[in-house]
């Protein structure tokens, strides 16, 4: 048996974004800047997916700015609006961001402003409490993510605007949204973020797509230039069939995927924590509120986690060790460093992600397998 637990890394195409590809390459290959119907007739459907993607988000009426993926949506709505802004101040970003973002710290200093890091707590989620002490007229932009990658920790995003709303009501918020968009629940509008990100590899979509929405009032520059694509904030001919296969990805999700997944997410966690006595779970208590429904992140110490990796992949199970960005250059995850977890703990953990159509035969595989190679495993660890 194949078991595939690593969608937070990147997920298989849906048969729906296969379908629709197919049909691309025959007759959806035009330019759509051409002024001829064909190319007309492809513009109009890359708008049809804006709409698609704001009705998902919750954000009617605002614009979405297509990217090459996550992590080009999370460099423009940092580096760009920091552009616009005349002024130097303070950028706070969550110490539990994926690279997408904290990578950015630099640059930003180099722009002139200011950068702080949000501590998390041991769940991995930022205490509404220490970010409001934090918060002050000089604060500029706060980014912080919807759940994290590694732990499924989910940030909480409206006591953190309604933080911003009292103490600095001139600082945009950008959220992070690669692995919460679709998962959980968001009301863009709503909840007053300026700015949200997203990938299409992560919901079933292909590599090389993804966007930001942002409102039509927050200020936005280009950080690359061109022929004036995408509202003249990303030059560059549009990856089509990328885009409207990110369509086909949003518009078949089944919202009912989502409780099926936190089941099975949950009925791994327990498998895996009635065979293995050590094992301790990185991340919050399970609620849909604090977590989300396809993450877990668990430690089975004293079993290291690359031994533990490969063990299961002789199996045929495929799962990570944390973050695919960042999973061949770094021993230990920053992510579980931050959040006060032991060294041990850290190189003993792995994080399993699933997806809609995981089935509860996998699940019970991996963690009848987990159990089995912890107890012949754990009689070989270095002390």
């Amino acid at each position: 048996m194949n078991v595939y637990l690593d969608n937070s890394a990147t997920t298989k195409p849906s048969a729906a974004v296969a379908a629709a590809v197919g049909e691309l390459m025959e007759s959806g290959w035009y330019n759509p800047s051409a002024l001829y119907k064909p190319a007309l007739e492809i513009q109009k459907r890359i708008d049809g997916v804006r709409e698609t993607c704001l009705q998902a988000a919750g954000a009617a009426g605002q614009r979405v700015i297509f990217t090459s993926g996550g992590t080009e949506a999370d460099n423009l709505a940092l580096l760009g609006h920091l552009k616009s802004r005349r002024a130097p101040g303070k950028v706070l970003i969550s110490s539990v961001e994926h690279p997408a973002v904290s990578a950015c710290a630099e640059e930003i200093r180099h722009m002139g402003f200011e950068t702080e890091a949000i501590p998390a707590g041991k769940d991995g989620r930022i205490d509404p409490a220490v970010l409001e002490q934090m918060l002050d007229e000089k604060t500029v932009l706060i980014s912080v993510m919807q759940v994290n990658n590694e732990t499924g920790a989910a940030e909480p995003l409206a006591e953190i605007t309604k933080i911003r709303d009292r103490k600095a009501p001139g600082a945009a918020i950008h959220v992070d949204g690669v692995q919460g968009f679709l998962r959980m629940g968001l009301d863009f509008n709503r909840l007053g973020i300026q700015s949200y990100a997203f990938s299409g590899h992560k919901i079933h979509g292909l590599k090389g797509t993804g966007a930001l929405i942002a409102r039509k009032d927050h200020a936005i520059r280009p950080i690359q230039y061109g022929g004036g694509q995408e509202g003249n904030l990303r030059s560059g001919t549009e990856n089509t069939f990328g885009i409207l296969a990110l369509g086909e990805a949003v518009s078949s999700w089944d919202p009912e995927a989502n409780d099926r997944m936190r089941r099975l997410k949950n009925r791994l966690r327990n498998g895996i924590l009635e065979r293995i006595p050590t094992a301790a779970v990185n991340g919050p208590e399970e609620s849909p509120v604090t977590c989300a429904p396809h993450i877990l992140n668990i430690a089975m110490p004293p079993v290291r986690s690359q031994t533990m990796l490969f063990a299961l992949e002789g199996d045929g199970i495929y799962v990570s060790a944390g973050s695919a960005c960042a999973s061949r250059k770094q021993k230990i995850s920053p992510v579980l460093k931050a959040m006060g977890v032991s060294t041990e703990q850290a190189d003993c953990s792995l994080r399993f992600s699933l997806c809609p159509t995981t089935a509860e035969e996998e699940i019970d595989y991996v963690a009848e397998r987990a159990g089995a190679h912890w107890e012949m495993l754990k009689k070989f660890t270095r002390r």
